[in-house]
């Protein structure tokens, strides 16, 4: 008997052993994926069967994830210039390892953490209160438990402008003016989202403010549009001003965050990686650059009390 690829209501109801009532409620609260294209409800079934999956609590790890830790450290998330930075001198200072970085956002290291595909995701994403980071966005994307989470820096944000600052920028509320134009990092990224959010406060929507479209996957690159004279002004971290010969009109300081699931913490690559941050090397490489805070490189912002570097698993 050929296997039907919609399913009717009553028939997604027989398959979910539920009444065909509870069915319209399963697609209004819990997503239940439906199309009503014909008039009627139809359901396609490898969709609620992924649904179905989705619903399961514990579910195990598939095979696509991450193989057990074997000399390749795969870091995914924000970029950062002295993440670069740190990454080359570990590849040069363990050359038995190599560490690789995913530059795809915040928010877009947050998923690939949460899908077992990186070791370490990089975040800094602004919380609605405008105090902590990432932490409502790692209990979205992991439902269950939240990873560990170890400070990397506290870095500065603020407007690049061209030298001398010619069009008088003064801060966000500038943005609006007619003829400014800005460069933009991508939706996911934790500077866009730091950008909608001043924007709202300053009254000010985003098809106002001329450029805003205009999107950038890095802060250098943000920088050079300035420097070029394609952009007056880039939400961006202090240390492209200085590498770049640009001025800075600063905003807010901001924690920037590593997220590892418990699971792969105590890993070779993991442990070398996060014991780099503590070593001269490292210091000496922040000290080159301005608009980074160290103090609390390299200690657990999430859990206090269960984890710390250096630490087997037999002692957590």
């Amino acid at each position: 008997m050929e296997r039907k690829t919609l399913l009717n209501t009553r028939e997604v109801a027989h398959f979910l052993d539920v009444n065909e009532k509870v069915v319209y409620s399963l697609i209004a609260d819990k997503g239940l994926p439906a199309t009503k294209a014909t008039g009627k409800w139809l359901f396609p079934r490898h969709l609620v069967e992924q649904w179905l999956e989705s619903q399961t609590s514990n579910y195990p790890k598939g095979a696509d994830s991450l193989p057990p830790y074997h000399g390749l450290l795969i870091i995914s998330g924000s970029n950062d210039i002295l993440l670069d930075r740190t990454i080359s001198l570990f590849n040069r200072l363990y050359p038995e390892h190599v560490a690789v970085f995913g530059n795809v956002g915040s928010q877009g290291g947050l998923k690939a953490l949460a899908r077992g595909l990186c070791h370490i995701a990089s975040s800094h994403l602004l919380q609605k209160d405008e105090e902590e980071y990432n932490f409502e966005f790692a209990f979205h994307e992991f439902k269950n438990e939240l990873p560990a989470v170890v400070n990397f820096c506290q870095r500065e944000q603020g407007l690049l402008v061209a030298k001398g600052n010619p069009r008088g920028i003064q801060g966000i509320s500038s943005l609006g003016q007619p003829g400014i134009k800005v460069a933009n990092r991508p939706p996911g990224t934790g500077t866009r989202l730091l950008l909608d959010c001043e924007l709202e406060r300053a009254g000010i929507k985003g098809t106002q403010v001329e450029g805003y479209d205009r999107e950038f996957r890095s802060h250098l690159e943000v920088g050079l549009e300035v420097l070029s004279g394609r952009a007056d002004a880039g939400l961006a971290i202090r240390p492209v001003e200085s590498l770049l010969g640009l001025e800075f009109v600063p905003l807010r300081w901001e924690r920037y965050d590593f997220l590892i699931s418990k699971d792969r913490f105590f890993e070779q690559g993991v442990q070398l990686f996060l014991g780099l941050l503590h070593e001269p090397p490292f210091r000496e490489l922040a000290k080159e650059l301005n608009g980074y805070d160290l103090s609390l490189c390299g200690k657990i912002v999430f859990p206090q009390s269960k984890l710390s570097i250096g630490q087997t698993n037999e002692e957590v």
